[in-house]
């Protein structure tokens, strides 16, 4: 029997689709680690990318920052917070956290730096305040960017949180674990088959909702889709940084002809 018959038989048989072990509460434990890790860098991540990227100050914080983060193992970092606070779930989202963050901060700030200046100065000319400026103007064209940051971080957290089973929690991770331990190779086959189908569907929902959301003005100039990484500044070797190029596609209509 090869690998492919053999994971279809592990998936098909009704004795792994029930029960606590089972698939589905295995998969509703993955999806709320991610959930939760993913919330936790929404909050951190999305008002420090809006402010650095409004002001133009500290943008090489965003270098300095993301890649640290991104250079971090999860495996050994969740290691040491489970020696340093216990076993729970604190660790596994501070953990996952760590690994939304860099994705999220990127397409924040790039999202909302990259927005035409001449629109900014127009709406700062017909008299808004600078709030009215984030919210009306800057945030509405970064979306793109920002959305894409969030499907960038929500398909790693998921594709990571497996590891959440190392430290002796649930999640489709548990197939993984359980099978190296047994040596059932279909069943760790088939987790990794989850794992994977689940990231993938959890993209299509996002890009989505991502169309849904997103002005159709915004898509139609935006082009092809942008990393969220693209646009971080560059650091000088002063310890400088430059701002990323603007994008001229975001302009808005409206605004550009209130300065005129």
């Amino acid at each position: 029997m090869n690998l492919i018959s053999s994971i279809a038989a592990w998936l098909t048989d009704p004795a792994h689709w029930s029960g606590t072990a089972g698939i589905p509460v295995r998969l509703a434990e993955h999806l709320y680690y991610s959930g939760v890790a993913l919330l936790v860098a929404v909050v951190i991540a999305l008002p420090v990318g809006v402010l650095i990227g409004h002001s133009g100050r500290g943008g090489f914080l965003i270098v300095g920052l993301a890649n640290g983060l991104r250079s971090l193992p999860e495996l050994g970092l969740l290691t040491l917070l489970v020696l340093a606070m216990g076993i729970g779930l604190v660790p596994v989202t501070i953990a996952l956290a760590v690994l939304a963050i860099p994705p999220l901060l990127a397409g924040t700030y790039s999202g909302v730096r990259n927005v035409d200046r001449s629109v900014v100065d127009a709406a700062r000319g017909v008299g808004m305040r600078e709030s009215q400026v984030l919210l009306q103007v800057e945030l509405p064209n970064a979306l793109p960017l920002i959305l894409g940051g969030l499907r960038a971080a929500a398909l790693q957290v998921i594709a990571t949180a497996a590891v959440a089973a190392y430290v002796s929690f649930g999640g489709l991770g548990r197939l993984l674990i359980d099978g190296l331990r047994t040596r059932d190779y279909p069943q760790m086959a088939a987790g990794a088959v989850l794992v994977a189908v689940l990231a993938l569907a959890v993209e299509a929902v996002l890009a989505l909702v991502q169309r849904q959301v997103v002005s159709p003005g915004l898509r139609a100039r935006g082009g092809a889709r942008r990393s969220p990484t693209a646009d971080l500044p560059r650091v000088d070797p002063d310890g400088g940084a430059s701002a990323p190029p603007t994008n001229t596609s975001t302009t808005n209509p409206e605004l550009a002809g209130a300065k005129r």
